[in-house]
């Protein structure tokens, strides 16, 4: 094995290192999964470093791992995409793959995430390039390997499908109608208090359990889901941040259970997204954990 040069190992990782958070953030949109993006971004990574003694500064260091960024998740979906017994779900309720994610900024919403999800890739790829990392048709057309016309066609159906996804009138984490919010959503569950649990909610308010709960559209609808489980045990959460949305962790009679996230708007709770997968707890513990609460 040829020795490795510490001058050139060193030359790269101080040019990632203020670059990680972000590079695992596109990672992130492109994926809708922190472990799937961690695993990208890794992948991203050893190829940059490879190819680090080769790079001719044409571009930014930024735009050009960024590029390889995007090719390495490109490569992923279609890994993903050729695994045997991938089982398609009901379309109203949150992609299977998609979890939570301990950061802030409207391009991680939620509702942006999974209307993500459900484009082709290369259409996925072109919006995020384009529209959230600001690069030019030709850069795209590069990264994408197809022609500026067809970045361009990809471009538009992107927009098409994901306009207005996230609405105008959210409430960011830190706003008071937000905090106020989640220590309602918080006590009403600790204290069994169904009713302020049940004013908090929109009219049109959808409550999503996932593919094994299942999704509740309406308050009608969901107020007798939330009595029961209000009712069915004891609750202890956590507030913080995910997806640039409050949120909370979970604990059910004492043991990890999982992570709900709360879109609020001015007039109230739209959706509850809840996450049972007691793994989630812990996760984003280490640097990137962001209470609503600080």
């Amino acid at each position: 094995m040829a020795a490795v040069d510490t001058g050139v190992v060193t030359g790269f990782e101080a040019e990632v290192a203020p670059l990680r958070g972000e590079l695992l953030a596109h990672c992130y949109r492109m994926l809708g999964n922190p472990h799937d993006a961690e695993d990208a971004l890794q992948e991203a990574l050893l190829r940059g470093w490879r190819g680090w003694p080769a790079f001719e500064g044409r571009s930014s260091v930024r735009t050009w791992l960024y590029a390889i960024a995007t090719r390495a998740c490109l490569d992923a979906i279609r890994s993903r995409a050729a695994r045997p017994g991938e089982v398609v779900v009901d379309p109203g309720l949150l992609p299977a793959a998609v979890e939570p994610f301990a950061g802030r900024g409207d391009d991680l919403r939620l509702a942006f995430i999974v209307a993500l999800q459900r484009l082709p890739a290369r259409q996925r790829a072109a919006l995020l390039l384009r529209d959230v990392l600001g690069f030019t048709a030709v850069e795209a057309s590069d990264v994408l390997e197809i022609s500026v016309p067809a970045v361009k066609s990809a471009l538009q159906r992107a927009r098409a499908a994901t306009a207005d996804v996230v609405g105008s009138d959210v409430v960011e984490p830190d706003d008071p109608v937000a905090r106020r919010a989640l220590d309602v959503y918080m006590a009403a569950f600790v204290r069994g208090d169904v009713d302020a649990l049940i004013a908090l909610l929109r009219a049109d308010a959808v409550l999503d359990l996932g593919a094994r709960g299942g999704a509740f559209q309406g308050r009608v609808e969901c107020e007798p889901v939330l009595r029961d489980a209000v009712r069915s045990a004891e609750w202890s959460m956590r507030p913080v941040v995910r997806n640039a949305q409050p949120a909370v962790v979970v604990h059910h009679d004492g043991a990890p259970f999982g992570v709900a996230v709360l879109d609020v708007r001015r007039d109230g709770v739209a959706r509850i997204t809840v996450f049972a997968e007691p793994r989630l707890v812990d996760a984003g513990m280490a640097g990137h954990e962001a209470s609503v609460q600080e």
